[in-house]
């Protein structure tokens, strides 16, 4: 098998060692992305979430020359979408054309994250996550890519304002999703895809919508180092099929951050390793091979990320 993480946050500093401002152990980066290529993960598309990561993306891959390997979003995380007014060097219409300006690099491959997301207003108000979720519609129109999409409890507007735009770009995956049967009937009807993670396989009701999820609209996405998958979760169940020698690649031995041993996974920051886990829940809950599914899902991903590239 091989494996496409279309979202993973590997400019978050907890893959430097960096937790809450202070170095906690060493940078291991670079095992990091070992451990996902031994676990036949071929490609990571790093999400950019505001214009100064999507930069850190775009220069940490064409520093490591892993250009084959590692590609990038570039765009605002709804949260962030005031930074489009505080930004010092021109505002607004300045930060959209920076954003513009990255996505000229051959490793972006879509436009993210953006949407809207209501669980944290405190970062950011409703009427400017809405104002600057429609201008990157604009980025998505002018380049051409598609987009990588956030909902998180926004009742109606999300899709609304997708709806009205739907026009305007080609493709769109809806990532981490954990909405309801209906709201993803809903995104399927406008014929977006849907990203699935640890997050969006915790409860009965998250695995129930997933089977339901057509199999031509399905991805599979870590979202490191967030939404790993838990024993207390619904999923964990639907790992018991995986042999030693599986789990020895998609789990591999962790301590925590106050014990880390280079080498060894920390515990509870996710890694792009882990996505064979996402697929194995996926295809037994679906009661489907693991083989053929990840097969569809590979060919799902690159006919939206990379069609030229295949």
């Amino acid at each position: 098998m091989k494996f496409i993480d279309i979202g993973a946050n590997m400019t978050d500093p907890m893959f430097r060692g960096i937790y809450r401002e202070k170095q906690a152990h060493a940078d291991d980066l670079s095992l990091i992305l070992q451990r996902a290529k031994d676990a036949h993960v071929e490609k990571i598309i790093i999400t950019g979430t505001n214009l100064e990561e999507s930069q850190e993306a775009i220069d940490y891959i064409k520093s490591s020359e892993q250009g084959h390997f590692l590609y990038s979003t570039v765009g605002c995380h709804p949260t962030r979408s005031t930074e489009f007014e505080k930004y010092k060097n021109g505002g607004p219409e300045a930060y959209f054309n920076e954003l513009l300006k990255l996505t000229t690099s051959p490793s972006v491959v879509a436009i993210g994250e953006c949407g809207l997301d209501y669980d944290r207003l405190h970062f950011c108000p409703v009427e400017t996550q809405k104002k600057y979720f429609e201008v990157q519609f604009d980025l998505a129109e002018r380049t051409q890519l598609p987009m990588f999409l956030h909902n998180r409890n926004t009742g109606d507007d999300f899709y609304q304002l997708v709806k009205a735009n739907r026009h305007r770009f080609k493709h769109g995956v809806v990532h981490s999703f954990t909405g309801s049967l209906e709201e993803m009937k809903k995104l399927i009807e406008l014929d977006l895809y849907i990203g699935i993670n640890g997050c969006s396989l915790k409860t009965q009701e998250n695995l129930d919508v997933m089977k339901e999820i057509p199999e031509d609209k399905l991805m599979i996405e870590t979202d490191a180092p967030w939404c790993d998958i838990r024993p207390t979760h619904a999923s964990y169940a639907y790992l018991s099929k995986l042999s030693k020698e599986e789990m020895a690649l998609y789990a591999p031995p962790s301590k925590k951050k106050e014990k880390f041993e280079m080498g060894c996974m920390v515990k509870s920051r996710n890694e792009p390793c882990t996505l064979g886990l996402v697929l194995e829940v996926v295809a037994n809950v679906r009661n489907t091979d693991p083989v053929t599914l990840s097969e569809k899902i590979w060919k799902n991903t690159c006919d939206v990320f990379f069609p030229t590239k295949e």
